[in-house]
């Protein structure tokens, strides 16, 4: 493992979700550098059955114990490999969504899932442009031809990762509107768009409350016959301004206070994990003499449930990691950071 403040420093993949399904739903192979995927959900449609894939929660057994990849287990997966779950100072003001598009789409240049390239079937909106609308929509569709359905076959289905701008009624069931893609809605069945609100509480009500945050929707859609893009099944995950991946209020407080305080950390992802198993919500790379671990524990935990999940990470003997319990007590002070010689060092 690399030192904290080395640029390719990555936290042990046991402090996040990363450690369930690595070698498992994911498959890594250093002589080619090629990563093979697992998938949880499908990539094909038989009828009109849509689907939420619901954060902390699975639709069977085989997501849940870590052989396969649920929705937001890849797009976490994603957000990892293109590392925006890291965070320097310096990034500061230089974090675009074309820099997040950028990122991902070398990131899954090298996946294959289902026996095919994950990034011939990935559509991450470009940033639109009034005078490149037909150019952009050209080639918009030509992607989208490979989902187009045909009668008496299955429908094969593509990825979308997006930002929401908004999820509404349409005159006819619901819609979802996506940023950079102001001239087509996405389609959603009622019996989707219904558990929506359930699945998804935490994450919408965070999206509703602030402003500042963008919510990212990852999807998997196909096109009808009429040629509208249909959602059958989909994810949600808010950040922050900086695109960094938050799961609730107490965690974008503990992000903020990081950026705010001009930190460089690593920001951990939950993948298939529930809401209620602990993680390292963050992982600081600027302290000495090793990088300090930041826990933020779920409300719903009494002290000793903390306590005793948290001793699957922190062997005894070990010292403490930082540990925040909201909303019985304020955040505590964060670990001070290397000095600026051993910094220079």
């Amino acid at each position: 493992m690399s030192a904290s403040d080395c640029p390719s420093y990555e936290p042990p993949p046991e402090f996040s979700g990363l450690g369930q399904v690595l070698g498992s739903a994911i498959t890594e192979d250093p002589a080619t550098g090629e990563t093979t995927l697992k998938l949880g959900f499908s990539m094909s449609k038989i009828g009109g059955r849509s689907t939420v894939s619901a954060p902390g929660a699975t639709v069977d057994s085989a997501v849940s114990d870590g052989t396969k990849l649920s929705l937001r287990g890849l797009l976490h997966y994603l957000w990892d490999q293109a590392e925006l779950t890291r965070w320097h100072p310096g990034f500061a003001g230089k974090r675009s969504w074309a820099t997040v598009r950028r990122h991902l789409l070398r990131a899954a240049g090298s996946i294959v899932a289902r026996g095919s390239a994950l990034r011939a079937r990935l559509y991450i909106p470009e940033l639109f442009s009034v005078e490149q609308r037909d150019a952009i929509s050209a080639r918009r569709m030509s992607q989208w031809a490979y989902a187009v359905a045909a009668p008496g076959k299955p429908q094969q289905l593509m990825l979308m990762i997006a930002e929401v701008k908004e999820i509404v009624p349409a005159r006819y069931s619901y819609k979802a509107i996506v940023k950079h893609v102001p001239d087509q809605a996405f389609a959603i069945g009622e019996q989707l768009y219904r558990r929506l609100g359930r699945c998804f509480a935490a994450e919408l009500a965070l999206w509703s409350a602030t402003e500042c945050v963008h919510l990212v929707v990852i999807a998997t859609f196909g096109i009808s016959a009429a040629g509208i893009p249909t959602i059958a099944e989909l994810s949600l995950m808010p950040t922050t301004p900086q695109w960094l991946p938050v799961e609730d209020a107490f965690d974008q407080q503990l992000t903020d206070r990081l950026v705010g305080d001009a930190r460089s950390f690593v920001k951990g992802l939950r993948y298939n994990l529930p809401r209620l198993h602990p993680m390292a919500q963050a992982t600081l790379t600027d302290t000495e003499p090793a990088a300090y671990m930041l826990f933020v524990m779920s409300p719903g935990l009494s002290n000793e449930q903390s306590g005793q999940l948290l001793g699957e990470f922190v062997p005894p003997g070990k010292s403490a990691p930082w540990l925040w319990r909201p909303p019985s007590e304020v955040m505590p002070p964060l670990p001070a950071r290397a000095s600026a010689h051993s910094a220079q060092r």
